[in-house]
C-alpha cells in the first residue's frame, strides 16, 4: 500500500502542478481538502480524471462515498486497491 500511496502523491503533484511540493511533503493521512493540502473542488475533478486515466477507476462526482475516498491519500490508495481487485 505504501508504494501505491507514493504513486498517488506523485499523481497529485503532477496533475495539479504543485510546485515546490514533494511526495514526502504530503502526509498520507492528512486531509486533502480545506485543512491539510488545501485542495478545492476543481482540484478534485482534475485529480479524479488523473486517477481514472492511470488506474481505470471511476467514481461519481458528488456522492458521499466519493468524498470519503478523497479524504486523504491513504483513503484514495485503499479505494484504488479495492477497485483493482474487482
Amino acid at each position: 500500500m505504501q508504494a501505491l500511496e507514493q504513486e498517488i502523491k506523485a499523481i497529485i503533484i503532477e496533475s495539479l502542478n504543485l510546485e515546490d511540493v514533494t511526495p514526502d511533503d504530503i502526509d498520507a493521512s492528512a486531509a486533502l481538502f480545506v485543512d491539510g493540502l488545501g485542495l478545492d473542488s476543481i482540484d478534485a475533478l482534475e485529480l479524479g480524471l488523473a486517477l481514472q486515466k492511470r488506474y481505470g477507476v471511476s467514481m461519481s462526482a458528488d456522492s458521499e462515498e466519493t468524498r470519503q475516498h478523497f479524504a486523504s491519500v491513504s483513503a484514495l490508495a485503499q479505494f484504488v486497491a479495492a477497485q483493482r481487485t474487482k
